[in-house]
């Protein structure tokens, strides 16, 4: 079986019912005559079944597991859910060596085939996602970011993860985009929530797993004085982000963590989005790493900045690492001495496909 997951309105059944077959094929659980078909099992004929946020059925692992087991020759399955499937298929029954799992994300320069800079702006105002992005429109990108958060919080959140303190995690939702690019203090957002640490920690976790937000972990190694615990965290829709610099940054993350996914689902390599940050207070904003060592070093800057002494560092205990500092709206495009690049961000991300 192929699982593909990704964030809600992604364009994951767009893909799927693309396919040849795929709209024969296609049962979705959200539809009442769908699910009754499901649990019947009256699939559909032919070679090719395609289940659409299946993950929503409390025994769907179950279910996928003896429907393999069961399967006529040649049988292809397809599963997509907006869920983290890769999370989700660890609980209960395994369903390892029955399924491999691809991740979808939203757009990305490489993807659109971006040739100048402006092009990354025009990105950043609208977002990833198909239909903001196909909009053209800002106002209407902003009130598609809303409506997205909504249903995330009415639908998912609620039928999903069985929360009911719906309101709080509206308010969650609206405060998390003016901490990106910062430390993430569950113990900050409890107090400021009035919720326990307990509870906040269990929110945050499941809007990681519904694809509302990812969190990135440090990187330390052997050399370094690093901290080790302080995750920072990001936006699938970063255009919830207000202020400029924290959006491109946002933006960034999108796109190596896309990358990251692609190695790891297609490639078959270890690689990790990482952050580092020390006790002396030196950051780099993310660290692209396969086990201890760094690919990729990257530092985000809104406009033409002396490269950063902190990527500097980093750079000379590991010089065998790739190292930008990449900007949004600056012209200068360079090398330094020690081998850093210096560049508008299109010829970064330009080349993450």
């Amino acid at each position: 079986m192929v699982f593909v997951s990704g964030p809600r309105q992604v364009g994951k059944t767009t893909f799927a019912t693309a396919l040849p077959g795929g709209e024969a094929a296609w049962l979705n659980w959200d539809a009442p005559e769908h699910r009754e078909r499901i649990l019947g099992r009256e699939l559909p004929p032919g070679g090719f079944w395609i289940f659409d946020e299946l993950h929503k059925f409390r025994d769907w692992r179950n279910y996928l597991k003896g429907l393999w087991d069961a399967r006529p020759p040649d049988q292809r399955v397809l599963v997509t859910g907006s869920g983290r499937l890769d999370l989700y298929r660890f609980s209960g029954d395994s369903l390892q060596g029955r399924c491999r799992l691809f991740r979808m994300h939203p757009f990305s320069v490489a993807e659109l085939g971006f040739r100048r800079q402006e092009e990354v702006l025009d990105l950043l105002r609208l977002g990833g996602f198909p239909e903001p992005w196909l909009s053209g429109s800002e106002r209407e990108a902003r009130r598609w970011s809303l409506h997205h958060r909504s249903l995330l919080v009415d639908e998912e959140m609620a039928s999903l993860e069985g929360i009911r303190n719906l309101g709080r995690i509206q308010l969650l939702l609206m405060t998390l985009p003016e901490r990106v690019g910062s430390p993430l203090s569950i113990h900050a957002l409890s107090q400021q929530l009035r919720v326990s640490h307990r509870t906040m920690a269990s929110w945050l976790d499941a809007a990681e797993r519904l694809h509302a937000l990812f969190r990135v972990p440090p990187f330390s190694g052997n050399l370094l004085r690093a901290v080790s615990r302080q995750h920072k965290h990001y936006h699938f829709d970063w255009t919830m982000v207000r202020e400029d610099g924290s959006r491109f940054e946002n933006l960034v993350a999108c796109h190596l963590l896309k990358w990251a996914h692609w190695k790891q689902d297609v490639e078959g390599e270890d690689l990790q989005l990482r952050h580092f940050r020390d006790r002396d207070g030196r950051e780099v904003d993310f660290v692209l790493s396969e086990g201890a060592w760094p690919r990729v070093l990257v530092e985000c800057k809104w406009s033409d900045a002396r490269c950063s002494r902190s990527l500097r560092y980093l750079h000379r205990k590991f010089p065998e690492a790739e190292a930008w500092q990449i900007h949004a709206v600056g012209r200068k495009d360079y090398q330094t001495t020690e081998g850093i690049r210096v560049a508008p961000a299109l010829a970064l991300l330009s080349r993450l496909a």
